[in-house]
């Protein structure tokens, strides 16, 4: 049965205002988003131009590549100890500073701040251990340091294996802080996934995302001054140009390393978390790595992935004593 002709206009006229009203709220909805998006870039730049300020200076620069790469050098011993960071670490020579502070009594600590990395230039140079490893011993050779305890935390285990096989009479012994294994290989990433990020990055969320995480640092030994500056160096670096593609370049990093071993005569020292959260080869894979060297030892911590964070004292005087017989 048709409807009558004015029924169907009034019909018709509620549509309109039905569907207005929807325009309306998509549009509002939509003004929200943007603004909320702007806001939020704003605030990013106006407290990134307020940090930049507060930023404080540490270490040396040395001219690597024709860059800027940062070194912290501290302790007089007669013995060199040089670090490598982890992925992501804001501020290597911050944030090993509780162990730092255990080892500089007997031994000079030259840590070492990769391109992307604290207050080291960016670089658009593929991360490739190849390219890593030359950067480092560059950076090294340029203040004369030529024979050292290589020690190195999470993915720098990797490197740390190509760069022991690389310069064999360089390093004495290698010693690795829950150090990445070949075996063990890292999800491959696209560089498709990383583009996101740097938008995420620019719009300035990444700041959010830092403000609902929970504090890395606390509870442990770091002073509020030290804090201050590893959040800000955390705010200024992380999910940078370097680092992604550093990222985008660990599954073949990971591949590269497979058929690599530490040489036999070389003493190596394993500090590895006894619970790892995820893999129960963590352990075991250490141990074929060190099962045909000549001095090698493995040490179980209690302990997360930044182990040297909560338990320097220990580490300190086990590397201690590894060394005290190496010539």
């Amino acid at each position: 049965m048709t409807q009558p002709e004015g029924k169907q206009v009034r019909n018709s006229s509620k549509t309109k205002k039905v569907l207005h009203i929807l325009l309306k709220v998509i549009v509002a909805v939509l003004i929200v988003i943007l603004l909320f998006i702007a806001t939020v870039y704003t605030v990013n730049k106006i407290s990134s131009h307020s940090e930049q300020k507060r930023m404080e200076q540490y270490g040396q620069h040395v001219s690597v590549d024709g860059k800027q790469m940062n070194v912290f050098i501290q302790g007089q011993g007669d013995e060199t100890i040089v670090i490598l960071p982890g992925y992501g670490t804001a501020a290597p020579a911050l944030d090993f500073k509780p162990l730092i502070s255990e080892l500089i009594p007997d031994y000079k600590v030259v840590v070492i701040e990769p391109f992307g990395y604290g207050l080291s230039d960016l670089t658009q140079k593929e991360r490739s251990t190849a390219n890593i490893v030359s950067e480092i011993h560059e950076a090294l050779q340029s203040l004369h340091v030529d024979r050292y305890f290589l020690m190195g935390h999470s993915i720098s285990g990797l490197y740390s294996l190509a760069y022991v096989n690389q310069y064999p009479n360089e390093v004495k012994a290698f010693i690795g802080l829950d150090s990445s294994v070949p075996s063990l290989s890292e999800q491959k990433i696209d560089s498709s996934v990383t583009e996101p990020i740097k938008w995420f990055r620019t719009l300035g969320f990444a700041r959010i995302q830092l403000k609902l995480s929970a504090d890395p640092y606390d509870g442990l030994p770091y002073d509020e001054q030290t804090k201050e500056q590893l959040n800000i160096l955390l705010r200024k670096n992380m999910y940078n140009t370097t680092q992604l593609n550093e990222a985008v370049s660990m599954y073949s990093n990971f591949k590269a390393a497979e058929q690599l071993t530490f040489p036999s005569d070389l003493p190596v020292l394993f500090f590895v978390q006894a619970n790892h959260p995820v893999t129960d080869r963590w352990i075991p894979e250490h141990e074929k790595q060190i099962e045909k060297s000549v001095h090698g030892e493995m040490v179980l911590l209690d302990a997360g992935h930044y182990l040297y964070r909560s338990h320097p004292k220990e580490i300190s005087k086990k590397i201690k004593d590894f060394t005290s017989g190496i010539k």
